[in-house]
């Protein structure tokens, strides 16, 4: 399959933070694809991974994949000085994305699905802390420094913030605030551990991938990792913007795939239930 290689330059020397990796699956969402990008890229964290991961669409995906790659050594500028004598305002020219960005696509030829994208970008990820993020969503700027704060001190192996749920203009229907992390709670009322997620790539290599049976294939693995002792840390801000499908319910949110997920959730949260049952 083809890739795409592009980098902003090395990340400043003096940050000793790890590498983090963001899989970004996408599929017939060119519309949303270079804003989801550029809220990644701009992150105040200093090290990003970025992994993209395409499956052949009928929309312009790849062109404007292609496009974006392209543009990754953009300049901008703003006015920074008058200079009296020649009555001129000098501007300052700097590079328009943060150095410390490698972006990796991947442009698959025959269509790998939701479960499949997500683990051939986990799979192909270097970073010590790992997560995906839907191509039409949007991260807050700090949402990677903070969530990562919390593994760096080692007091979490997976941490996870509240979001925004916003529409298709960008304006705010609500706040979607998850409650503090306990097993019961999480996973045995409901799957409530957000969206806005990032952890440890260990977990992965201890527990295994998405299971691509699974529509709620991120139900099933993040419930794995918790059975296996896995540490959660909820953060109570809202770091990320899930885009709202109402008005346009395609592929895994149309009518009959949202009812499947739905039962296999429902099936999930039996399975901690009973996990719980089995510990007392």
């Amino acid at each position: 399959m083809p890739e795409i290689h592009a980098s902003t330059g090395p990340a400043p020397e003096h940050d000793p933070r790890p590498l983090v990796s963001i899989v970004v699956p996408t599929y017939n969402q060119a519309r949303y694809l270079p804003a989801c990008l550029d809220a990644i890229l701009f992150q105040e964290y200093p090290r990003l991974e970025v992994i993209v991961v395409a499956d052949p669409s009928p929309d312009e995906t790849f062109a404007v994949l292609e496009q974006y790659a392209a543009g990754l050594g953009d300049t901008a500028s703003f006015a920074s000085q008058y200079d009296a004598e020649a009555d001129v305002v000098r501007r300052t020219v700097h590079p328009r994305y943060p150095a410390g960005r490698e972006l990796t696509i991947i442009l698959n030829e025959t269509r790998a699905g939701h479960g499949g994208s997500y683990n051939q970008g986990m799979r192909s990820a270097r970073g010590e802390y790992v997560t995906y993020v839907a191509s039409d969503d949007v991260l807050h700027p700090s949402m990677i420094a903070e969530l990562a704060a919390p593994l760096e001190a080692d007091e979490a192996d997976f941490c996870y913030a509240d979001m925004h749920i916003i529409d298709d203009n960008g304006r705010i229907l609500r706040r979607f605030s998850l409650p503090e992390y306990s097993f019961a709670r999480s996973f045995g009322d409901w799957y409530l551990v957000g969206v806005a997620k990032l952890y440890r790539r260990a977990l992965h290599e201890q527990y295994g991938y998405f299971d691509e049976s699974y529509t709620a294939n991120d139900h099933e693995c993040y419930l794995r990792f918790a059975m296996a002792g896995a540490r959660f840390r909820h953060l109570p801000r809202v770091l990320y913007s899930v885009r709202s499908h109402d008005g346009r319910e395609a592929d895994v949110h149309s009518p009959e795939s949202w009812t499947h997920l739905m039962r296999e959730s429902s099936a999930l949260v039996q399975k901690a239930r009973q996990f719980l049952r089995d510990a007392e």
